[in-house]
This record gives structure tokens, sequence and C-alpha cells, in this order.
């Protein structure tokens, strides 16, 4: 008996010596925190926890607190969401969720940190700091709904103008061209309209010698060359005349036999 009294007492001074030297770790971590050294408080909350295996609150609680001031949000939150899951006291409930709300709202979670805020209420609806933590979460939700719905309507509006502008575009670039070959045909009409004329007025391919003499040549006979030429042409006629006669006259006389 006595062996095992001295035993129990070893174990109970062991304990107790553990105790002490957690909660000096943790008042040690909570000067830092208040220091606001949070990373070295951190260190001093991990050395407390790892001599009570994790099953002290205050160290739970004030480890999370710690990551928080860190911004460490996501590491926070595990923290936090640990400690609701394994206690079942109320007050420890309602401050756990308040954090994870509080952890996530930071992460811009808004819908899951509302869900939570509503967990901490449950567990004490008279904590008016969750109320308003939750009532900014609502707020920061619908404006980020409304926020997205306006930029989706932006958006729609914005590709209903931009269609517009392309059908306004395209109807311009139709016309454009439609214009420009009207432009090309009108173009090709008067070229054709041009040569035409010009073929039209250019002289025939033929030989200068051949259009010279179709052509008539110009009279360069003097008047009284052409008097004399009358005159010559008439006593050609008298003489000629006068030759018909005389072939008459000796006609008209007795044959004359040839002489051998």
């Amino acid at each position: 008996m006595k062996q095992l009294i001295i035993v129990v007492l070893l174990v109970l001074q062991a304990s107790f010596l553990f105790a002490q030297q957690e909660k000096r770790d943790i008042r040690k971590g909570n000067q830092l925190y208040q220091a606001k050294n949070y990373k070295e408080a951190e260190d001093n909350y991990r050395k407390a926890l790892a001599k009570s295996n994790n099953k002290t609150v205050e160290g739970n609680f004030n480890l999370g607190d710690a990551l928080y001031k860190q911004k460490k949000f996501e590491d926070a939150q595990q923290q936090f969401t640990k400690i609701a899951a394994t206690s079942k006291d109320k007050q420890v409930l309602a401050n756990a969720y308040h954090n994870i709300g509080n952890s996530l709202l930071e992460n811009k979670k808004l819908e899951e940190s509302i869900a939570a805020y509503k967990k901490s209420l449950l567990n004490n609806p008279d904590d008016e700091q969750t109320r308003y933590n939750l009532s900014y979460a609502q707020k920061m939700l619908k404006k980020q709904q409304d926020d997205k719905k306006n930029q989706n309507k932006n958006d729609k509006n914005k590709d209903k103008d931009q269609n517009k502008d392309k059908n306004k575009d395209d109807k311009n670039k139709d016309k454009d061209n439609k214009d420009k070959d009207k432009k090309d045909q009108d173009k090709k009409d008067q070229d054709k309209k041009d040569k035409d004329n010009k073929d039209k007025n250019k002289p025939d391919n033929k030989d200068p010698q051949d259009q010279q003499q179709q052509q008539p040549q110009p009279n360069n006979v003097s008047k009284d060359d052409a008097e004399r030429m009358l005159e010559a042409l008439k006593n050609d006629e008298k003489a000629t005349q006068d030759k018909l006669k005389n072939k008459k006259l000796k006609g008209a006389r007795a044959n004359i036999s040839k002489d051998w």
C-alpha cells in the first residue's frame, strides 16, 4: 500500500508539474500576445498544448487567436472548428463558432460565415457582437450579389452594344462595297463608252495611197489651158467630121481597077 501511495503521489506531482509548466507557457504566450508578438505567442501556446495533449480549452482558443492575428485565417478556422467539434459547453461552442465566422468572413466566404454566426447565436442568442457580425456579413453578401447582377447586366448590355456596332459596321461595310462596285461598274461603262467613241472617230486602217486614189484630185488646170483644150477638142472633132465626109465622097466614085 505504501508503494502504491508513493506511485500515486509521484504521478500527481508530475501532473501538477506539467500543469504548472503548461500554465507558465500559456501565461508567457498571453504576454507575447499582448505585446503583439503573435508568432512567439503561438509557439508558447503550442508548447502548453503539447504538455496537456491538446486538451486545454484556454490554450486551444489562444492558439486560434494567435493564428488569426497573423492573418492565417484558414489555420485559425481549422483550430476553432476542432474546438467546436470536441466541446459540449454552449458558451465554448458560441465563442468557437463566432471565431469561425470571423475567419471565414476575412476569407470572403460570406455564405459560410453567415452559417457560422447563426450557429453561434443558437448557443448564445444574447451575443450582440455576433449578431452585429451576422448583419454585416449579410449586407456584404447582398452587395456582392447586387454587384454580380449589375455586372451581368452590364456584360449583356455590352455584348448587345457590341453586336449592334458589329451589325452597323457590317451594314456600312456592305454599303461601302456596293458603292465601290457601283463606282467600278460606272468606270467600266465610261471606259467602254470612251473606247467606242474613240474607235468611231479613228480613221480606217487603209493604205494612204488607196485613200489618196479614192479622194478626188484637185483641179489645177488654168482657164486659158481649159479654153485651148476645148478648142483642140473642137478642131479634132471637125477634122474627124471632114474625114468622114471625104470618105463618103470617095465612096461615091467609080471603082478603079488595080494596076497589076
